[in-house]
């Protein structure tokens, strides 16, 4: 094929130079396969796009204050998976209470920063900049990887974009495509196949573009021994709140492929949004944290005894008071979950009080830079000041 007609076909299908700076394919990870220090742990970050309510993920149901704040939205105590300490989680999360129970799974309540932003965008930028007074232009892992040798293939997205987080000055990670591939009419896989072949004089940029295209069926030969459920939301629309990824448990099945093959991956980012629920959320909310449970029960069984490490946070949690329209607005602290063998399993951090209140949103009592610290020292062996801008306060779940 010439080098304008791909070029063509390239921009029509979306990828562009800049696409192409932070993107390799899945040859160029396995090729790394052995190389992984058998003591040095992963560290899998799931982000949950559209704000989740967190007050009904964990659910503080022997506070009165709860029934009296959302007396159409609340659960009751005999509908919920009960954790101790008056809270229980959300029906949906059948897996993540079983994990639970076997103190592989450590819930951080009240977790936020101070003077909260309510809008998602900036929130995020907040979140995976780890810079809640001035969001810069490098996220906090992005960092990590300038200290750990910039390679990109260190820190996996396997988003449609590379997330922000994994951005640094001087280096980035890398996103893997994955999910189902939507080729313009009349391109069959094997005219993908030649479009990735190397053409003499070509840019690099575009070269490598080309490439991945050709590495997506070497993605889809990684899914194939991981059935997706029928139910699984695959053509959800792309939205502020979250692109059209791949399914949660799709992207969890690449990242175990990758890690059985003992590739040097050290951070890897994965997602599921749509948690923007402004009316009709109960259901909703249940019903997207059984997809979210039912991915990370799975993915925790495989990997257990293998040294990962499961993070998983959303932008904001939702306001205390339901809104008219059985939904929740944008709110601030929430919880953090944990799931892995070397962790303190339980409940940790003061739960914030649902009457004292900061504008009819939650206080925030454990800052996220906390937990990140935490995550960068016991999992990645890193500096947490170096890359938290000097911050020195960490969680101790250390298990």
């Amino acid at each position: 094929m010439d080098t304008i007609t791909r070029r063509r076909f390239l921009i029509a299908s979306g990828v562009t130079a800049a696409a192409a700076a932070s993107a390799v394919g899945v040859r160029e990870i396995l090729a790394t396969a052995g190389d992984r220090d058998p003591q040095a742990k992963t560290l899998v970050l799931v982000t949950l796009y559209g704000g989740n309510d967190g007050l009904n993920t964990v659910i503080p149901y022997a506070d009165p204050a709860y029934a009296a704040a959302r007396p159409d939205f609340a659960y009751s105590a005999d509908e919920l998976l009960d954790l101790g300490e008056g809270e229980a989680l959300n029906p949906g999360l059948p897996g993540l209470h079983k994990l639970f129970g076997e103190k592989r799974l450590a819930i951080v309540r009240g977790v936020g920063y101070p003077k909260p932003n309510r809008s998602h965008f900036q929130s995020m930028d907040i979140w995976q900049t780890a810079q809640p007074d001035r969001p810069g232009t490098t996220g906090w892992l992005g960092r990590w990887l300038d200290t750990a040798g910039g390679d990109p293939r260190l820190a996996i997205s396997f988003e449609p974009v590379l997330p922000p987080l994994l951005a640094g000055a001087r280096s980035a990670g890398a996103t893997v495509p994955g999910g189902e591939l939507k080729l313009p009419a009349g391109v069959t896989p094997e005219l993908l196949t030649r479009m990735g072949a190397p053409v003499a004089g070509e840019p690099a940029a575009l070269a490598r573009a080309a490439a991945c295209f050709g590495d997506l069926s070497r993605v889809r030969d990684l899914v194939s021994n991981a059935p997706i459920a029928e139910d699984d939301d695959a053509d959800a629309p792309a939205t502020a709140t979250g692109g059209a990824a791949p399914p949660l448990d799709q992207q969890l099945a690449l990242v175990a492929r990758c890690i059985e093959a003992n590739v040097a991956t050290r951070v890897y980012s994965v997602s599921l949004g749509g948690f923007d629920l402004h009316a009709d959320g109960k259901d909703a909310q249940k019903s997207l944290l059984a997809k979210l449970d039912k991915a990370l029960a799975a993915f925790a069984e495989r990997m257990a005894g293998k040294g990962v490490v499961v993070a998983v946070y959303s932008e904001f949690g939702r306001r205390v008071r339901a809104n008219a329209s059985d939904g929740t607005d944008h709110g601030t602290a929430s919880n953090v979950f944990l799931i892995s063998d070397s962790i303190e399993g339980g409940l940790h951090g003061e739960p914030p009080s649902l009457t004292d209140l900061d504008d009819g949103d939650l206080k925030f009592t454990t800052d996220f830079r906390d937990v990140y610290a935490m995550l960068l020292a016991d999992v990645l062996e890193a500096d947490p000041g170096q890359i938290l801008d000097g911050w020195r306060g960490r969680l101790d779940l250390a298990g």
